[in-house]
């Protein structure tokens, strides 16, 4: 079903509205008729699309399918081989790609603003000098009558307000405006990318995959922050919870038609399987119609006649339509062999410690990993996590605190970066290099229908490492990996750029897995289905188990705040308590006549203390033989005892008020 059913009816209203009441709204992007072909597959085969202001659409469909293409065309990066892409004229619109490219000698601050127009040197150059008046030793008062010129400048070209657009998407992002981009990693420059595209204050957002490399806690402000903004979005994501919580309309890329499913993502896979369903029945009818007249055709003779030439052109119309029909692409086939079995223990660490620098990483952690646990561990970027693993496996060594590793342990490593990849590899040297089969178990197959399992058609098997889009790489990944017998599986980000289905199989296939398994992911769903346990960062080097999944911590850190808060309410509800008691509780008999005696007594002393420091100023008082020492020591002795008196008398006095 295409798009263009989904806005048939408005179309109508807009060619026949009634007269002078209202007219349809003016879409924000619309896409027309629009083709792209990669080689002999149609990526987009004459697609109609439309979004509209205040729209959170999100686009989904199998890697390879074109969904990145489709962004780039929407946003002027990328050219249709036919039809129309357009955009509402003075439209603001920005887009981060997939893998967003920066100048790696460029400053953070100098590659926000360079999405900003012709004012991006201005604002680069004001940046430079406002951070230079910030050093000791520079010229103050010639920095000072350069910047006002720089000011000067930017209000001309009206961009004054642009600096602190800049400056806010960067501190929103908790970026260092002065570091280089080159030293960045690859969370920091994805977020680079999301602070450029937030700081020009966009009206529509065009989004791919924007959820790669950044940690759970930047995922959740993210999509806080972009349900606040009001912000018009069309965006890719592999992410099911962030695709639930920001979607108003869901829009299908399969087989180069568009299709628009309003509502959240479990209405779509309900109406999905419907449509599926009643496409594979109105198939089989076909198919079998087909079959008949093939059948009738070659009975020779009776076909001839005359009468018979409207079904030869039925048959023909046929035969037509059944080479134009696209099937539905088959689901990959993951299988994962597990090799022989480790020993009970895989490892045990006992108040590990580990710091690079002044930076510790970890600090004093004990756990206990057995064959068959399923542990995802979570924690911001620069947490330690890649660090804590090394050191469960024994490939590191702690500072301190001993590590102890069981035995028959067989590691496969899953790379979130794909550093395994050579780009100018083929696939099929990839997976089995120097070999036609790979085995898998028991199995022995050929690696061009082992690569077929996981949705590589076989004129690609001998294509290079770089043809792959981002989702198609990780799959050879997961290809490659499944490819070795393993008992323990480290797996670091393995859902980046993987379509919903091939996540959803992958979570059945480790579900199954009899080996151990080791999970860095900031797919929350991916988490709650495969882990049973999960190590979390506490900060500073800090890390804690906890039963169970993301949802599962979640709830622990919830419920850790909830009784801190009770706590610190409870404590100073009885501060308030114990005031009050002391306040109004009344003096006993013998208090009272304490607090009436007090006076006469602090009297008393304070003429004791009179008489003696006029006895003190009399010379003869230090002559030789004289009291002037005990005169001294007895004033001292008064000056306690009156401070004592006066703070009882106050105290008596306040709980009679």
């Amino acid at each position: 079903m295409a798009l263009a059913f989904s806005t048939a009816t408005r179309t109508e209203q807009c060619d026949n509205p009634p007269p002078r009441i209202h007219s349809c709204p003016m879409p924000l992007l619309r896409l027309s008729n629009a083709c792209i072909a990669y080689g002999h597959v149609p990526l987009l085969d004459h697609a109609d699309f439309l979004l509209d202001a205040g729209e959170r659409v999100a686009l989904i469909g199998r890697n390879g399918s074109g969904k990145s293409s489709l962004l780039r065309a929407l946003a002027g990066t990328g050219a249709l081989d036919d039809g129309e892409s357009w955009r509402q004229p003075g439209l603001k619109l920005a887009y981060v790609p997939q893998e967003p490219g920066f100048d790696a000698a460029q400053t953070v601050f100098e590659a926000v603003v360079t999405g900003m127009g012709s004012a991006s040197r201005l604002l680069a150059e004001w940046h430079e000098v406002s951070h230079q008046l910030t050093i000791v030793d520079s010229d103050h008062d010639a920095l000072l009558a350069k910047l006002n010129h720089l000011q000067h400048e930017l209000e001309v070209v009206g961009a004054w307000s642009a600096a602190n657009q800049a400056e806010r998407a960067i501190q929103r992002f908790s970026l260092d405006p002065e570091a280089k981009v080159g030293t960045l990693s690859g969370g920091q420059k994805k977020r680079l990318a999301l602070a450029q595209a937030l700081a020009s204050e966009p009206e529509a957002l065009l989004l791919d995959e924007p959820t790669n490399h950044l940690d759970v806690g930047a995922i959740e402000w993210l999509e806080e922050m972009l349900l606040g903004s009001g912000i018009s979005l069309l965006f890719v994501t592999h992410d099911r919870r962030f695709l639930d919580r920001l979607a108003t309309r869901i829009v299908e890329l399969d087989r180069g038609n568009l299709a628009s499913f309003p509502g959240s993502f479990a209405a779509y896979q309900a109406r999905k399987a419907q449509m599926l369903q009643d496409e594979a029945i109105q198939n089989r009818k076909a198919d079998r119609l087909l079959a008949q007249e093939e059948v009738w055709i070659r009975k020779g003779v009776e076909a001839r006649r005359t009468r018979a030439e409207g079904r030869i052109r039925r048959l023909e119309a046929l035969r037509a339509q059944r080479a134009e029909r696209r099937d539905k692409l088959g689901a990959a086939r993951l299988a994962l062999d597990a090799g022989d079995k480790s020993g009970k223990l895989v490892a045990e660490l006992k108040n590990v410690n580990k710091s690079f620098g002044d930076k510790v990483i970890v600090r004093d952690f004990t756990t206990r990993i057995l064959r068959g646990d399923k542990i995802g561990v979570i924690g911001p970027n620069g947490a330690g996590k890649t660090t804590l693993l090394r050191l469960i496996l024994g490939e590191l060594e702690a500072d301190s605190g001993t590590v102890r590793l069981g035995s028959k342990i067989e590691v496969a490593y899953f790379d979130q970066f794909r550093a395994a990849l050579d780009p100018e590899a083929r696939l099929v040297d990839v997976i089995s290099p120097g070999s036609d089969y790979v085995e898998i178990g028991n199995q022995r197959k050929h690696v061009i229908g082992y690569l077929e399992d996981f949705l590589f058609a076989p004129e690609r098997a001998r294509s290079p490492v770089k043809s792959l889009s981002g989702g198609e790489r990780n799959r050879l990944l997961l290809a490659r990996l499944f490819a070795r017998p393993a008992n323990v599986l480290v797996l670091d980000e393995p859902t980046n750029d993987l379509d919903i289905e091939t996540l959803e199989l992958l979570e059945q296939l480790l579900q199954d897995y009899d080996g151990t398994l080791f999970l860095v992911s900031h797919d929350r769903t991916f988490l709650d289905n495969v882990v049973t346990q999960t190590i979390a960062s506490e900060g500073n080097g800090r890390w804690k188990e906890y039963a169970g999944g993301y949802a599962d911590w979640l709830r622990c850190q919830s419920d850790r705040r909830t009784e801190t808060k009770e706590a610190a309410g409870a404590s100073r509800q009885s501060q308030k308590q114990a005031a009050a008691i002391a306040k109004n509780s009344k003096l006993s008999w013998k208090e009272q006549r304490e607090l009436e005696a007090l006076p006469g007594r602090i009297a008393a002393l304070e003429a004791e203390q009179g008489t003696l420091s006029a006895r003190l100023e009399d010379p003869a008082v230090h002559a030789a033989g004289g009291d002037g020492q005990k005169i001294a020591a007895r004033l001292e002795a008064i000056d306690n005892e009156l401070m004592t008196l006066l703070e009882r008398w106050e105290s008596l006095e306040g709980r009679t008020a």
